[in-house]
């Protein structure tokens, strides 16, 4: 049997990538029970999932109601956007102090990732992959601080691209990464500020409002699906 924390773990990583990956929409109640029984936790482990996605603000809770997955406003999008393109500069700033073959090949790594799954045409696994990279850009930085607080707004800003993007080829992306790279390497850190500020403007824009309703998902199915992934 899994320990607490491994199950706190298992469940936070399951949600996230559902909520990222668009399968569980914005607006999408999590109740506590369900979620409880299927990972076989209590309500106060349950909890404790629900506030760690809280805190990345991917999940609205209430006081005495059911969670939902958040639904940032548009103002709120712009906000997340204005704050990461801040902290983006600094990761930036540290990962070129730190430039090594080793943070290099991580990142090219990743990159090919991208690139397998753009080619298997996996749309939900190509926009999950775009915030990743993000995120192990802020781990190679150097920075525990600096890793949690950009963490959290990568989290926020895949939900916010989940919520109003339109469609477009992750090819775009995939590109911006490569040349973000390469920019790095070379060690200019003014044109690597300026490709990263580029890259998330470009990303901020392709959101677009979308009045549809969501459907409601069968949280069940959704949650077998991703915890089989995530015990893989």
């Amino acid at each position: 049997m899994s320990s607490n924390s491994d199950r706190v773990e298992i469940a936070h990583r399951t949600l996230r990538q559902a909520i990222i990956e668009q399968a569980l929409k914005a607006g999408t109640k999590l109740p506590e029970d369900e979620i409880g029984r299927h990972f076989s936790m209590s309500r106060t482990l349950v909890r404790a999932v629900l506030a760690k996605l809280q805190a990345q603000g991917l999940v609205d809770t209430y006081h005495k109601r059911t969670a939902t997955v958040a639904q940032p406003s548009l103002e709120e999008a712009h906000d997340a956007f204005a704050v990461r393109r801040a902290l983006e500069r600094e990761v930036i700033k540290s990962i070129i102090k730190r430039w090594n073959p080793s943070i290099e090949k991580g990142l090219q790594e990743h990159v090919k990732e991208e690139e397998a799954a753009h080619a298997k045409g996996d749309v939900r696994l190509s926009t999950r992959l775009a915030g990743e990279f993000h995120l192990k850009l802020a781990e190679l930085s150097g920075n525990t601080l600096l890793e949690r607080y950009l963490s959290e707004l990568v989290s926020r800003c895949s939900l916010i691209l989940a919520m109003y993007s339109r469609p477009h080829s992750s090819e775009c992306a995939i590109s911006e990464h490569s040349a973000l790279i390469a920019a790095l390497r070379s060690g200019d850190v003014v044109v690597a500020e300026q490709l990263m500020d580029e890259h998330l403007s470009s990303v901020e824009s392709r959101a677009l409002f979308d009045e549809e309703a969501p459907v409601e998902p069968d949280l069940g199915s959704i949650l077998s699906r991703y915890a089989d992934r995530a015990h893989g």
